[in-house]
């Protein structure tokens, strides 16, 4: 009998934010956008949100062919237009105590774990509005419609065949 194929995790599209705390809702949103446009229905996607990464989240990399981190960006960070989609590479080094990483340190924990982290990409969706209680802001979610693009093309790329 031959040997079975090794699978591929499936893409993953990590969320980060708080729904609570206005423009920071931006990473959980997208992710609601994208549910709603079904891109998860094949089973090579993967769609999950959390309020902030952890070292836990480099276990959720292992196997995947792509990473794509979500998240909000504090006013006057992303350049024109408030939203950009980049490539990312593993931190050189860890912060010395924190309770939450940028995504370049996960890759960095998923280094030191062993393991090659997937090839990853941050997109970058600038807010505003980041009050306790506030829901997204109006240039927030004109930002949104664009980010939503540029994810959608993102995964289409990674699932091409030959990607």
């Amino acid at each position: 009998m031959p040997p079975a194929a090794t699978r591929v995790a499936p893409l993953l599209v990590l969320a980060i934010g708080n729904p609570s705390r206005g423009d920071d809702a931006l990473g959980p949103a997208l992710l609601d956008a994208l549910r709603a446009a079904d891109v998860d229905r094949s089973g090579e996607v993967e769609l999950m949100v959390d309020f902030q990464l952890q070292v836990e989240h480099a276990l959720d990399l292992q196997g995947r062919r792509a990473v794509l981190f979500v998240d909000a960006a504090r006013p006057g960070t992303v350049g024109a237009g408030g939203v950009a989609l980049a490539p990312l590479a593993a931190a050189e080094a860890l912060p010395a105590l924190s309770h939450a990483l940028a995504p370049s340190a996960v890759l960095r924990v998923a280094v030191q774990l062993g393991a090659a982290p997937p090839p990853a990409w941050q997109l970058a969706i600038e807010g505003e509005r980041f009050d306790l209680g506030e829901g997204l802001g109006d240039a927030a979610r004109s930002r949104l419609a664009r980010a939503l693009a540029l994810a959608q093309g993102w995964i289409a790329s990674r699932l091409a065949p030959g990607a």
